[in-house]
Formats: C-alpha cells, structure tokens, sequence
C-alpha cells in the first residue's frame, strides 16, 4: 500500500502519521460499508459513494431515457413529455440509489419486467465504463475533499462488483491514493446476505463470462430454451449465491496484494470515527 507515493508496507506508526487517511471500503454490498461511512462523515470524514457518482455523473442520461420510455408509455405522461410541459430527473443519495438498480434491472421474461440478453449485457457494459470511471474520480474528489470541503480524512464507499472490474489500472490507481480495507464477511454474515438477496432480489453487475457460464447451467437445470423464459426474481436467487462466492478470491487477492482485512464481525462493533481508526490500526498490524 502506498502512503505520500512510498510503494511500501504501512505500518501503524505511519498509518497514525498520516495527516489526511484516504480509505478505500472493499466487500459485498450489505457488509457495512455505507453504514460505516455515513459514521466517518459525522466525524470529518468526506464519504465519496462510488454508487453515488455512478448515477449522477456517468449514468445519469441513460437513466433518464429509460424513465422517459417508460413513461412514454403512458398516453398521459407521453403527451405532457412532448409538450415539455413536465420535466424527469434523478433524486439520488448515497442511501437511496434506486435509479441506478431499475437501470440495470434484470434478466428475462418482458412480461415480468426482464430484459432481453442483449439490452441487458449492454447496460452491464455501460455500468462496467461506468464504475471504472467512478473508480478514476477519486483522487480528484480527495483533492476536493479537502481544499474545497475542508474535510480532514476521506473514505471511498466503492461498489460490491468493484473486484469484478477487471481492470488493473483502476486497482493500482486506488492503491497508491488509498488504504484497502476489504470487508470479509463472517459465516453467520454470509448466511444473511444470501438470505436478503433470497427474500429481496436486486438487479445485480455480472462479469459477462460469468454470466454466459452461469446462464447455461441455468437454463439447462430448469429446462428452458430460451432466456425470454426466465423468471427476472427466480434467476437471481438462484445465481447470487454462486455470484458471492465467485466474488470472494477476487476480493481476497486484492486485499493480499494491495491492503488489510476486517471482518463483518469486527466492523459491526464501530461505533465511532475513533472505534474505526483502533480497528484499522489492527488490521495494519496483522497485515505487517
């Protein structure tokens, strides 16, 4: 990890040294990260939603022209659009990121509000450019951060697919601006978070190689010829569990390479900005 452009193991001395800490929050969506970084922010630190940026910045046009479709739909609603006697926009928060879900929506059957194949691998690729993108904002946003916001500290709540980028220019440019902190969930943890994605299906980000591999196996199990025959909820249900665990190596590598490890188990106990600086600090020095 790098601190001040040293390419060098941090160690805890250096890490309480370091004047304005920048933390790169690394796990599944559902570990804490939000949550932790909603409690930095009462404590000057800048909280930078990779999620956030996403859809305010690099998504925000094709989310509006798919809340436009839909809404043209509406006999209603399309006569007030073409009159311009009505405007749609985005009301997206760090905690409220709805916009960017129905965005990506799901895989499958129309009539159940899926996607076909090739309308939904193109809004995987455009959220792909986007993360990246989001991704390479953020040492201009700690530069902010602190000359604009006057913030001291700044904490980077990246994406759950974040490991799934495959770009390794991304990886590297977090690494020498940030510490990693990878978030590993507990046994009892990833019972929950399977559990959630069972009871509440989320449209999902899938690596495309994933997901071919994946959607063969699935539609081979259930019979189906076609993927206009999947069931949107049914399909992620049964995929996610296979998605987390396919996550965790990615996530571990790049914690191995490039940061430090917490557990669910351990960030659960933060309570404050001085809980979580003590925990990183343990993880610095089981890392060193």
């Amino acid at each position: 990890m790098r601190v001040k452009g040293r390419d060098v193991e941090l160690t805890v001395e250096e890490f309480r040294a370091w004047q304005h800490k920048s933390i790169t929050l690394l796990g599944m969506s559902g570990v804490g990260k939000t949550r932790l970084a909603q409690v930095l922010r009462k404590d000057h630190w800048f909280h930078y939603s990779g999620d956030y940026r996403i859809g305010t910045r690099y998504l925000d046009e094709p989310i509006l022209d798919n809340i436009k479709r839909q809404a043209m739909q509406v006999p209603f609603l399309q006569q007030l659009l073409r009159a311009d006697a009505i405007s749609i926009r985005n009301n997206i928060t760090a905690d409220r990121l709805t916009p960017v879900s129905s965005f990506l929506c799901k895989l499958g059957r129309p009539d159940m509000g899926g996607l076909p194949l090739g309308e939904f691998k193109r809004r995987q690729a455009l959220h792909r450019e986007a993360e990246i993108a989001a991704m390479r904002d953020v040492p201009a946003f700690i530069r902010k951060a602190q000359h604009i916001y006057g913030y001291q500290h700044f904490v980077n709540d990246a994406g759950g697919s974040l490991c799934e980028l495959e770009d390794d220019g991304v990886i590297r440019l977090l690494h020498d601006h940030t510490l990693m902190l990878y978030i590993r969930t507990t046994e009892a943890d990833e019972r929950e978070l399977i559990r959630r994605a069972e009871a509440d299906p989320k449209p999902l980000y899938y690596r495309e190689a994933f997901l071919d591999a994946e959607l063969d196996v699935y539609l081979q199990e259930k019979g189906l010829p076609y993927v206009a025959m999947v069931d949107p909820d049914e399909f992620v249900r049964w995929v996610f569990p296979k998605l987390f665990r396919s996550r965790l190596p990615r996530y571990e590598e790049i914690a191995e390479r490039y940061g430090c490890t917490v557990t669910t188990e351990e960030l659960a106990r933060v309570r404050d900005a001085a809980d979580f600086l003590v925990l990183v600090e343990e993880a610095v020095a089981r890392r060193v």
